[in-house]
């Protein structure tokens, strides 16, 4: 086993708390087992218990999504075998070289899936499975406003939906990233503006369902983007926390459904990561899905990572290697 090491926050803050820090792995307990990293995925949930926004003991190894391969298992792990590459987005522990997981936590990769696209991909193709499959019964024909379509979960989701035959509006930061959004409509207007040209599009009607990850900045033209009785699934705070809602504004705006989703309701069972782990697989075999890598930092560098990711410097997926 090569030399084993981590990126660790010990107290919140910005990017310059991450500290690196070697360490021993101790052996897999039952049900468990170790793995080499090889690839390990950024998402902005990680800046969020690097801050402190999400709450998690200290000192915390950062990151939740990773893949490498099983060098060995503990008592009681049948499915897996020394050898198997595997991916896992579950607790915390990515930034390492290297990680133990509960076994039935982890997913075997396919073999035509490299690793460093895996890594890039599952948590955010996680993400994209459970809206688009979970949160509404989406028929063809109906309408989506995805927020951030040029980022990590957005690349996913915007393809994901037009294969169901969902006609989506596409949301990008800048007219340099939305160049990169196949979608049916794409817009990179200020959130100011948003809601009308989503209504001009729907002819006044509003979406059916807007999938948000940004937070506080599009909050108010999220809602106002809805049609009657629509659904606004706010997954994310990429701009901050979403202030408190008043249920009699979403009365008022047209008796509006709000959810928010965290993918760990999703995937509790181990029947539901692995369905939700094939849809994601399918698709990208079939080719509906090409994820596209934007970035890549050495796994010492996650600072600077970080601060891109925070700076919206980013397009697509990003990955750390060891």
């Amino acid at each position: 086993m090569r030399e084993a090491w981590r990126m660790i926050v010990r107290s919140h803050g910005g990017p310059e708390v991450i500290e690196r820090e070697n360490f021993s792995p101790p052996p897999p307990g039952t049900g468990e087992v170790l793995i080499e990293h090889q690839a390990i995925g950024l998402n902005f949930m990680d800046t969020y218990y690097r801050t402190g926004l999400y709450k998690a003991p200290l000192p915390i190894t950062l990151g939740s999504e990773s893949v490498g391969v099983v060098i060995a298992k503990g008592p009681e792990v049948e499915a897996l075998s020394i050898g198997d590459r595997v991916g896992c987005i579950n607790g915390a522990g990515a930034y390492a070289t290297h990680r133990i997981v509960p076994a039935d936590r982890a997913v075997r990769i396919p073999e035509v899936i490299g690793s460093n696209v895996a890594a890039a991909t599952m948590l955010k193709g996680f993400t994209a499975s459970y809206l688009a499959e979970d949160m509404i019964a989406l028929e063809p024909g109906q309408a989506a406003l995805v927020h951030s379509a040029a980022g990590g979960v957005g690349s996913i989701l915007v393809p994901w939906l037009r294969d169901k035959g969902v006609i989506v509006i596409a949301h990008a930061g800048s007219p340099e990233k939305a160049k990169g959004v196949e979608a049916d409509h794409v817009l990179s207007c200020p959130f100011e503006a948003v809601a009308a040209r989503v209504r001009e599009i729907t002819g006044g009607k509003g979406v059916d369902v807007v999938y948000d990850g940004v937070g506080r900045d599009s909050w108010d033209a999220s809602l106002t983007s809805l049609k009657r009785r629509g659904l606004m699934v706010s997954y994310g705070n990429a701009s901050g926390a979403v202030p408190p809602v008043s249920l009699l504004d979403l009365m008022q705006a047209g008796s509006l459904y709000v959810s928010r989703p965290t993918l760990a309701d999703y995937t509790t069972t181990r029947e539901e990561l692995s369905a939700t782990a094939q849809g994601l697989f399918d698709r990208m075999e079939r080719g509906v899905i090409s994820p596209f890598i934007g970035q890549r930092f050495a796994l010492c560098d996650a600072a600077d990572a970080h601060r891109a990711l925070e700076a919206r410097q980013t397009s697509g997926s990003t990955v750390l290697t060891p």
